[in-house]
């Protein structure tokens, strides 16, 4: 990869490439989830914590001292599987896009072989790089052979081993003891085991699978940027056909495949909709927006280059321009926001709008309220977040700034410019640095 982060910490689809193997393990509801962490084990650990609660599905760390290869990395979770008679599934945390069903049949090819070890297979036209497959002429299995320490014929051979196994437990411990570094890297390969148990005269089965793609490594940034086009086409084309959203131009969005967007929907180019955001129906969302963890209602309109990040828009809401929502801004329904408005950990309520480049930071808003231009809500004090309460029926004039903890009650008014220090009671109108009470207001102004 050419990094210095290790590779199953690189990202793929919003995640790393350690998770997706994760999240496809747990699919098959093991006993327990073993990950052999070695390179950056911390931030590997944090990664997958992170994503999963590692006690609740029981997923263990397991610590290789000394990276010596891939038998090596088994052999440190040996004193884990001791006793167990179980099938245990071995699977490479740099291949991210192997389905649970593939794996399913890789046990069902085992337990049907009564084998000690069955591994997947698959078919190349370029098998540069991966270990051979060698069989005898009847077709059964023989060894794995490293490309490293393959003969010129050997390499011609394009059937080659994915890295996913499943061994008997007991059978695998055994084999284990008899595993040499006797290759030229002096490591410890798994790839030996099947030989061994062949040695031993264990049925070793082969499960070749069709799909070379899915049970491929990552192992350079092309081939991570070739999976991240393929996961994106994939979700895209799925939107598409299973839940009738319209995209202008497929080929410049960018859509996790964790995003569930509703029916008759348009996406613009150039919009991104990550992690687990969910959109209603009859939604339009223009060039240039990221959607991130959020929630968004049914007939919203998304203008033009706008970022919401974990955040709640409910339905029949307008957004941007050029706006930002963040730390679970709250939109009710039919309320708005312009251009050039941020909105972070603040409540618009039902009908209010706030048009033209504002701060609401810490602030809950009541219903039918206008914020005029250029208003800001002041929620830091140098020390502490403080929050602002503006209540119905509240019109802030252009370039108010709201002093916070500070509460504007119901039907109030603030003139232009004002500096609002001091609570405002309801159905008044205030003004001035910092702002006065100018007069009571009725009911019907």
């Amino acid at each position: 990869m050419k990094s210095n982060r290790a590779k199953v910490l690189h990202q793929l689809d919003g995640r790393p490439l350690i998770s997706h193997v994760c999240r496809t393990a747990l699919a098959l509801k093991p006993r327990a989830i073993y990950v052999i962490v070695g390179h950056q084990a911390e931030e590997v650990r944090a990664a997958i914590e992170s994503e999963f609660d590692s006690g609740a599905h029981h997923i263990l760390f397991v610590h290789q001292r000394e990276q010596r290869g891939t038998g090596d990395a088994v052999m440190a979770a040996r004193d884990h599987l001791a006793g167990d008679t179980r099938p245990i599934l071995i699977l490479s945390g740099d291949v991210p896009l192997v389905r649970s069903q593939t794996l399913v049949k890789l046990i069902d090819t085992h337990r049907s072989a009564n084998a000690a070890g069955t591994m997947l297979t698959v078919r190349l036209e370029n098998p540069t790089g991966y270990g051979r497959i060698i069989r005898n002429e009847a077709g059964d299995f023989i060894k794995i052979v490293e490309q490293k320490d393959a003969t010129g014929d050997e390499r011609q051979i394009r059937e080659i081993n994915a890295g996913l196994y499943c061994f008997g437990s007991d059978k695998l411990s055994e084999a284990l003891d008899e595993l040499k570094p006797n290759n030229q890297q002096r490591e410890y390969y798994l790839t030996d085991v099947p030989a061994i148990l062949k040695s031993r005269s264990e049925v070793v089965a082969v499960y070749q699978h069709n799909d070379a793609r899915e049970v491929s490594g990552v192992n350079t940034r092309a081939e991570l940027a070739e999976f991240e086009n393929l996961i994106r086409r994939n979700a895209i084309r799925r939107l598409m056909i299973e839940n009738g959203v319209t995209f202008i131009d497929p080929s410049h969005a960018y859509i996790s495949s964790d995003a569930q967007i509703g029916r008759d929907c348009v996406i613009h180019p150039d919009v991104h909709i990550q992690g687990k955001s969910v959109l209603g129906e009859a939604c339009e969302i223009h060039q240039g927006t990221r959607i991130t963890d959020s929630r968004i209602g049914n007939r919203v309109t998304i203008k033009d280059h706008c970022v919401i990040i974990e955040s709640k828009i409910a339905d029949d809401c307008a957004v941007g321009p050029f706006a930002h929502l963040r730390m679970n801004a709250q939109m009710e329904e039919r309320a708005v926001v312009g251009n050039f408005v941020e909105v972070k950990k603040s409540r618009i309520g039902r009908g209010s709008k706030s048009m033209h480049l504002t701060y609401l930071g810490d602030a809950t808003i009541g219903e039918e309220t206008n914020i005029g231009a250029g208003t800001v809500t002041c929620n830091y004090d140098g020390k502490n977040k403080n929050p602002t309460i503006i209540e119905d029926h509240v019109r802030i004039g252009s370039d108010t700034m709201l002093v916070a903890p500070v509460r504007v009650g119901s039907g109030a008014v603030t003139g232009a410019g004002s500096v609002v220090t001091e609570d405002v009671p309801p159905n008044t109108l205030v003004a001035g640095v910092p702002a006065k009470i100018k007069k009571k207001l009725d009911d019907s102004e």
